[in-house]
């Protein structure tokens, strides 16, 4: 065990900090797409009984109209946080007529570019502005990787712990220093260790035929339209997933807030030469907001981000620079098929002793050889995790899957038990235990499953997850009804109309000037 992390553990038991940390929060973002019940992506707009995708909080879309996401507010327990969740999914699905949410990550059938809509937000400029986003994206990366969906963790200490935080550790500084100086700590030692998420947690071994021109990946054929990696773990998170090549020249510093800052603003006003080939404004439409590496931040495809609560018409980066770090945003976890929301209490419960234990444990800048070794380890695991005989690179040479997973463990326990004492019972460590199984058995994981599931009913990768589709309709269908919350979503959905509309009445510049406007600094 770190001694670090031993040490940190027994402070805490012992400096009258035995509660420090009670009220921990964490929320959900869930995507999935709208399919029609032939498995095929809807053509249909947003449901307007829904309420605006661009000013409603709980229910939006993503890269595509047919892309939705579900977002839950910070709650205290997972299972207030799965309660919100479902119940969003039984009000949704009040309003999809004959339509089901894919249960998968990765998509169903595409039949090509032209078949995925971009998600519109009314004629607002904000509204416009998301959309010419989205275009850009098609431009620079194509549609159809945008139709990949996942699921954000996101996760915040109480404020309250940043004071034993500080003195736990020595940190200088007031609040904002403290608290973003242990968010990167936190995020640095995650890009170390988060390999074992995708091995624990990954669920795409298999992917429709359609979603690649060709296999120049090294994929199996499976039947006429799926294509598997037998040993892999999430292919999401591959380079089929949420990868390009502007992007992978990056250097963006994870080791302290300001250089993060300084490293993404750097890449959102550098032009990259592929992108000025595409053009901004082309025969009076917009292709893209800007001919930079990255147009805005979210384009930057990361398995975390540090995040700050933005205030109106204010930036992410600006409101990072100026208040500091409030919450993480962990962005690598497939959408589980077999869960209803795609991810359960268990699962949000080893995440939080994860999150913790990255916060505690021994900690030291990411220099350019170390980032490539967890690179390289991370591409190992997502295409052949489940492989037996897979060694990854450690620091002290090469080490199995199970055995560098059982010594992580074996620390994310002790951490589990910390917080057992101060929330009470055995949640957290069931929850490590249960995840330790997965090491000694890789048929435990959900990508095993998913094949075998494949196997065993002789189905297509889009047949099987159609199944399991409808099946999680039905299961949000004979939901009791929370006629509280549902009355609420109902306001929610009408508000957000108006505040659309307000928004677009409000309007007194051209797009083109508040374009200009936005992007000034």
């Amino acid at each position: 065990m770190s001694a670090l992390l031993q040490q940190r553990l027994a402070w805490l038991r012992s400096h009258n900090a035995d509660k420090a940390l009670l009220g921990i929060r964490r929320g959900l973002e869930k995507e999935g797409l709208r399919v029609d019940p032939q498995g095929r992506l809807s053509h249909q707009g947003h449901p307007q009984a829904l309420g605006s995708a661009l000013t409603h909080g709980a229910i939006t879309t993503d890269y595509s109209e047919a892309l939705m996401e579900f977002i839950t507010p910070a709650y205290d327990s997972p299972e207030q946080v799965m309660q919100y969740m479902e119940q969003l999914h039984r009000f949704a699905y009040q309003h999809l007529q004959d339509e089901v949410v894919w249960a998968g990550s990765m998509p169903c059938y595409l039949a090509g570019e032209d078949d995925i809509p971009v998600a519109q937000y009314g004629e607002s400029n904000i509204g416009r502005m998301k959309s010419i986003y989205r275009e850009g994206l098609a431009y620079r990366y194509g549609k159809v990787m945008q139709t990949i969906a996942g699921i954000h963790y996101n996760f915040s200490f109480p404020d309250s712990f940043w004071a034993t935080y500080q003195q736990m550790t020595g940190v200088e500084g007031g609040t904002r220093e403290v608290r973003s100086e242990g968010y990167f700590r936190l995020i640095r030692n995650f890009r170390r260790h988060f390999w074992l998420l995708l091995y624990l947690f990954g669920a795409s071994p298999a992917v429709s035929s359609s979603f690649l021109k060709r296999n120049s990946f090294g994929l199996d054929v499976w039947d006429d339209s799926t294509l598997v990696a037998p040993a892999g773990t999430t292919l999401r998170m591959s380079d089929i997933g949420y990868s390009n090549n502007a992007q992978s020249s990056l250097n963006i510093c994870y080791n302290q807030l300001d250089s993060y800052v300084q490293s993404l603003s750097h890449a959102m006003h550098t032009p990259y030469p592929a992108y000025t080939h595409i053009g901004v404004k082309v025969e009076g439409e917009y292709r893209q907001l800007n001919t930079n590496i990255l147009q805005i931040e979210n384009e930057y495809y990361s398995e975390i981000r540090p995040k700050r609560t933005t205030r109106r018409a204010e930036k992410p980066l600006d409101a990072l620079r100026e208040r500091g770090v409030e919450y993480i945003e962990v962005r690598c976890l497939d959408i589980n098929p077999f869960l209803p929301i795609g991810i359960d209490a268990r699962q949000m419960r080893f995440m939080d002793a994860f999150l913790v234990f990255c916060l505690l444990v021994d900690d030291g800048d990411i220099d350019r050889l170390e980032c490539e070794r967890l690179a390289y380890n991370r591409k190992l695991v997502v295409r052949e995790g489940r492989n037996p005989e897979l060694r990854l690179v450690g620091e002290d040479g090469m080490i199995s899957v199970a055995s560098a997973g059982q010594r992580m463990l074996d620390q994310i326990m002790q951490v589990a038990q910390v917080l057992d004492e101060q929330y009470g019972g055995t949640a957290h460590m069931d929850a490590v235990v249960q995840e330790s199984a997965k090491l000694l058995d890789p048929s435990l994981t959900p990508s095993a499953q998913v094949l075998r599931e494949l196997q065993a009913c002789g189905c297509s990768y889009e047949e099987w997850m159609l199944q399991q589709s409808r099946q999680q309709r039905e299961y949000f269908q004979q939901l009791p009804v929370d006629q509280q919350m549902q009355a609420s979503l109902v306001q929610q959905s009408l508000q957000s109309l108006q505040q659309q509309r307000d928004l677009e009445e409000q309007d007194k510049m051209e797009l083109d000037e508040f374009l200009q406007h936005y992007f000034v600094n």
